[in-house]
């Protein structure tokens, strides 16, 4: 902890802006780790209760939380738009507020119709709380300094599952599902409800002002072939990334793992993922943007052929996840700074918006996709195989996102902006 607030205090004052809330930052950090460890990480661990105790399809609760990330992916363009304009507090709030009401719709659903509803209103909550809006409030308030605050901010994230996980299984071996939902949605509501409107409070700032021709506005940069090529190439990487997640116990069960020591793969392979977001700051520093973009989904895809090719033994598949969570830690940041690094802060929330939504839904239906390839490949290790192509081809992709010089228009017509570059209208 006396190194976070090491890290938190550093951030804090990077700039020396005297108008960016001090307590932000630690607020977002408690509020990231409670609304994902609650909203997101505790379904997986009570779904076999819902389904047991309901008699409803794993198929169908499944469903109905891959609905909640499409309807997350769809609202995040306009939770991005309002954020440009009035800062996170209101968002994140309300965000928070539905995040609470949805869980208790979810827990007194008595048919799936309601079910499907509450989660529907979760994804609302995740649009306007997850890394998005946090990562929109870091990058306006914290710029140019950004990078550290998002890296503290991720650090924090990536914990929801190693706390919230464990505290749902615990209160399942005491309460019914649907009590511990309601349980936890009264903890969300505590501790992030008041965190986002008191620690929120700082004065909005302005969009920086545009260095560069009126043609390098949001609405251009968002229909410019380096633009949809970057969403492409994001898009295909997080289906690979989120697919193999959930796809990596079963493989190694198939690997004659026990369930015991394939949850302790996955678990350990999140710790990779701390350890990769704490190396995000030299790789950016050392490597350009677009060799980033290119070289992480490649990492991606060697670690997702070789859980194809390599049977164990045991340690050695613990050492390939850790290498694989490493290479998805990375790649959230990679994603939260792919707008700055390419077209600066004005209008982040709107572009990262257009940016993740995409990726949002095909981390949705990468599960579906995982088990229908195991399916009809009789087992994990083609899929994995298949996975790492996917990869590969985001990398490929990502070779054309480099953005044209400023002044040079580009297949849309947009005017090019460099790094740094900022944005004159919206879209």
């Amino acid at each position: 902890m006396t190194g976070l607030h090491a890290l938190t205090d550093g951030a804090a004052t990077g700039t020396g802006d005297r108008s960016r809330p001090r307590a932000a930052l630690p607020a977002l950090c408690a509020t990231q780790i409670t609304s994902w460890g609650i909203v997101y990480y505790a379904f997986p661990v009570l779904n076999p209760e819902i389904t047991s105790q309901t008699g409803w399809s794993a198929g169908t609760t499944t469903a109905a939380f891959s609905l909640a990330l499409v309807v997350s992916a769809l609202a995040g363009i306009r939770v991005g738009r309002v954020l440009d304009r009035r800062g996170p507090r209101l968002v994140m709030t309300a965000g928070s507020v539905l995040g609470a009401l949805s869980l208790v719709i979810v827990a007194a659903a008595p048919r799936p119709g309601v079910f499907f509803a509450g989660w529907m209103l979760a994804g609302l909550a995740m649009a306007s709380t997850f890394y998005q809006p946090a990562f929109a409030a870091l990058t306006r308030w914290w710029a140019p300094d950004h990078i550290r605050a998002l890296t503290i901010v991720t650090l924090a994230g990536g914990l929801a599952s190693t706390v919230f996980a464990p505290l749902t299984a615990l209160l399942t071996d005491h309460f019914s599902w649907r009590t511990t939902y309601l349980l936890l949605a009264a903890v969300l509501a505590a501790v992030t409800i008041p965190a986002h409107a008191l620690a929120l409070r700082g004065p909005w700032p302005r969009a920086p002002r545009p260095s560069t021709s009126p043609g390098g506005s949001a609405a251009a940069v968002a229909r410019s072939r380096t633009f949809r090529l970057l969403a492409a190439a994001l898009t295909l990487s997080s289906f690979a990334m989120y697919a193999v997640v959930v796809a990596l116990v079963p493989l190694l069960l198939d690997r004659g793992c026990s369930t015991t020591q394939a949850a302790w793969a996955l678990g350990l392979g999140g710790a990779g993922q701390t350890l990769g977001r704490t190396l995000y700051a030299t790789l950016a520093r050392r490597v350009g943007t677009t060799a980033r973009t290119v070289t992480l989904p490649t990492l991606g895809g060697v670690t997702t052929a070789a859980f194809a090719i390599v049977p164990g033994p045991y340690a050695l598949l613990v050492a390939l996840s850790i290498a694989a969570g490493t290479v998805r830690g990375n790649l959230t940041l990679l994603q939260a700074t792919a707008v700055t690094d390419r077209w600066g802060t004005s209008h982040y929330g709107r572009l990262s918006g257009l940016l993740t939504a995409p990726a949002t839904a095909a981390a949705a239906l990468a599960p579906f996709a995982g088990a229908a390839l195991a399916a009809a490949f009789g087992g994990y290790p083609h899929p994995f195989a298949s996975l790492a192509l996917v990869s590969v081809l985001a990398a490929l992709v990502a070779t054309a996102t480099t953005p044209p010089r400023p002044g040079h228009r580009d297949r849309s017509g947009a005017d090019g902006d460099g790094p740094g570059t900022t944005l004159a209208a919206g879209l």
